[in-house]
């Protein structure tokens, strides 16, 4: 994108957080937006996602990242997940990369510049008892050791009209705040691999040591909507009860300056991402999480 496209009409400028949006968001750590895509750009993602379950894609990655998540049919009635979908899928890519989406972040990360991070495309079948729709309590930024910012945020997308007996999103109020204790290498590890028992304690013992309680709000999203949350927001989801899918992206957003950093576990080896074997390199050899391929810009002031 060129500068002269990073720009708003005024209607759309009216949709972005007011200052005392932006003081809720720092003080809860998570935000419902109003209405930023109309109800044929929500269609048209539907209809895009039902093509690339179908099998459509736009570009391929050239090689398959370890940790990658990516559903397939064989897989079966669990939750999908399917990351990479706006570099896959160039009519999903085209929805996301609504310049007012990135505005909304911008203003909430208070960045001058938001890039995409990661997509990922879910699914939740109405299957009541299924486990996999169980998303235990985490936090995304333990996932990306090793990007230097803490300002880095997501976007919750649904297609639909999202309440919380379809298993919507549910946010711990304010723990992006919180002192953390129980850091450890398992923590980088997806909430996928883990134990939920563990992080249901682990949720536990950081509000205990923090002195707080530990405050669960469902957001109802209605369709068009977004919810935001930072990067250190506790967040899960529970069983989808409905008759129908619950279905959503999950748009992993990064500011202007981060970048790629060593972080080194216990062992001696690097903690990375998925990026680390995709994007191009930087001049000193780093991952280069700027790579206009995988990372574009959704938003600059």
């Amino acid at each position: 994108m060129s500068s002269s496209e990073f720009s708003l009409t005024a209607e759309e400028a009216s949709l972005l957080p007011s200052e005392e949006d932006v003081r809720f968001y720092a003080e809860h750590g998570w935000y419902l937006s109003d209405k930023l895509f109309s109800d044929d750009e929500i269609d048209a993602l539907v209809a895009a996602s039902d093509d690339y379950y179908d099998g459509v894609r736009d570009h391929r990655l050239p090689t398959r990242p370890a940790k990658l998540a990516y559903w397939r049919p064989e897989h079966g009635e669990v939750q999908r997940h399917n990351d990479y979908v706006h570099y896959e899928s160039d009519a999903i890519a085209k929805i996301l990369r609504k310049p007012l989406l990135g505005a909304v972040a911008a203003r909430l990360a208070q960045a001058p510049e938001i890039r995409i991070f990661q997509s990922t495309m879910i699914y939740k079948p109405p299957v009541a008892a299924e486990p996999t729709n169980v998303v235990p309590w985490h936090f995304d930024k333990h996932y990306w050791a090793s990007s230097t910012s803490e300002r880095m945020l997501t976007a919750f997308l649904p297609f639909h009209d999202c309440p919380p007996e379809m298993g919507t999103i549910t946010m711990v109020d304010g723990s992006h705040r919180w002192r953390e204790i129980g850091n450890d290498d398992s923590t980088v590890r997806h909430f996928a691999e883990r134990d939920k028992a563990q992080l249901d304690d682990m949720l536990a013992k950081n509000a205990a040591y923090n002195g707080v309680e530990v405050v669960k709000v469902p957001i109802t999203i209605p369709k068009g909507h977004m919810s935001f949350h930072h990067c250190r927001t506790y967040h899960g989801s529970g069983p989808n009860l409905s008759d129908r899918p619950r279905r959503a992206i999950s748009l992993h957003l990064q500011d202007g300056a981060n970048a790629y950093r060593e972080f080194r576990l216990s062992n001696g080896t690097l903690a990375g991402y998925n990026h680390d074997s995709l994007v191009r390199r930087t001049a000193d050899g780093r991952p280069d999480y700027a790579d206009p391929a995988y990372c574009p810009t959704l938003w600059r002031d």
